[in-house]
């Protein structure tokens, strides 16, 4: 089960809200977010309400403002609890929409996209086992972007304003 604790001040002060659970609609409960403990689970959370706007993926730990979590700002609106896996991760990366062009299977972490296949955009992809994140800079760094098994046909899919992935990384149980 996991338990995240949300915080309105920095370094874990001010009101706070505790979530074990997905929520859709974190903002009825504090008006800013500054800091969170996780303390079980790993995390995904939103910027605006209904799981939308900027992603930030987090483990157990600490984070006492939220540049530590690479936060662009202090809104939280929504979390999603993402589910332990212990399998095999696979993923089929496409330089084109629709599945087109060069094809790439991953079952590891990348951490530079370009240094190992010669391109940073990623127009389509297929998660045929285990949840990805991907990120639009090298060694994950930048917007992040959750995706579980299905298939993307286009960029807009899985949340992104443009195709540019420089990382991405499996969701392991825990880090």
């Amino acid at each position: 089960m996991g338990k995240i604790i949300f915080f309105e001040d920095k370094n874990f002060q001010g009101r706070s809200y505790e979530c074990s659970s997905d929520c859709s609609e974190l903002h009825s409960h504090f008006s800013r977010c500054n800091s969170i403990r996780v303390e079980n689970g790993n995390w995904m959370l939103y910027e605006r309400p209904n799981y939308s706007g900027h992603q930030y993926f987090l483990r157990k730990g600490e984070y006492p403002d939220f540049q530590q979590w690479m936060g662009f700002n202090d809104s939280i609106r929504s979390c999603r609890l993402i589910s332990p896996y212990r399998g095999t991760h696979k993923i089929r990366i496409y330089e084109r929409e629709d599945f087109r062009g060069e094809m790439q299977e991953l079952t590891e972490d990348c951490p530079a996209l370009f240094e190992l296949f010669n391109y940073h955009e990623i127009h389509s992809c297929n998660i045929l086992e285990g949840s990805w994140i991907f990120y639009e800079l090298p060694n994950y760094r930048g917007r992040q972007y959750f995706l579980k098994p299905g298939e993307y046909l286009r960029f807009i899919a899985w949340g992104a304003l443009n195709s540019k992935v420089g990382s991405l990384r499996r969701v392991l149980e825990t880090y």
